[in-house]
């Protein structure tokens, strides 16, 4: 017979195990071979780019495609976020915005980081989006004022942040980093790239792997 703690910590490594397998199906469902157009090298990194970390003169640049209401971005957000940690110094690490027409609020979410970055706080909009995401994730609406609210919250000027959402020019910038993850063969999300070579996920490890073998190679 199983003693109470045993069973518990039984159940807590199924409940961990199915949540892998979870993910792991999520990333083979929306995974793809991504590269751009025969002959053609294009760049994954444009001079307006929000760097999350800048590296050395020799650092590995990792790209990142994503969604923000894409469950499996919010899953590989705490894993992303150790490897900033343990490559720190040794990768430049760039986001990229990438909505998916799927996600009802995606386009919502990237407008707000973007109008966060206006005023140099996308990373702490980032962070907060992807803590956040099932609170207004899966929705079948928009929910602008959810965004809104996080951008009170993290105290940013509120007349600025509403200007930023509304201008036409934010939606464009949102829109001319998805535009360039298509023409470099992004169809799904999150999509990475190091050092300008697409990176193909098939295991929960291979993110991880490819950097380290760019990192050291």
């Amino acid at each position: 017979m199983k003693t109470p703690v045993k069973a518990t910590l039984i159940a807590i490594a199924a409940a961990l195990a199915l949540a892998i397998v979870g993910i792991l199906y999520a990333m083979s469902q929306g995974a793809t071979e991504t590269a751009p157009p025969e002959g053609e090298k294009l760049q994954t990194v444009r001079t307006d780019s929000h760097v999350l970390d800048q590296g050395g003169a020799d650092a590995v640049t990792v790209v990142e495609f994503l969604d923000f209401e894409c469950e499996a971005c919010g899953a590989f957000y705490p894993l992303v976020e150790d490897l900033r940690e343990q490559y720190s110094g040794d990768i430049t690490y760039v986001v990229r915005y990438f909505p998916l027409p799927g996600h009802i609020n995606s386009t919502q979410a990237a407008l707000a980081a973007e109008a966060a970055a206006r005023q140099d706080r996308f990373e702490d909009m980032y962070h907060r989006l992807f803590e956040t995401q099932s609170q207004w994730g899966e929705r079948s609406e928009e929910t602008p004022e959810v965004f809104r609210g996080f951008a009170e919250e993290l105290g940013l000027d509120m007349a600025a942040f509403d200007a930023a959402v509304a201008d036409p020019a934010t939606l464009e910038r949102v829109q001319a980093d998805k535009t360039d993850g298509e023409r470099l063969g992004v169809s799904s999300t999150p999509s990475f790239f190091i050092d300008g070579e697409p990176v193909v996920l098939e295991a929960w490890g291979d993110l991880e792997a490819a950097i380290e073998r760019a990192v050291n190679g």
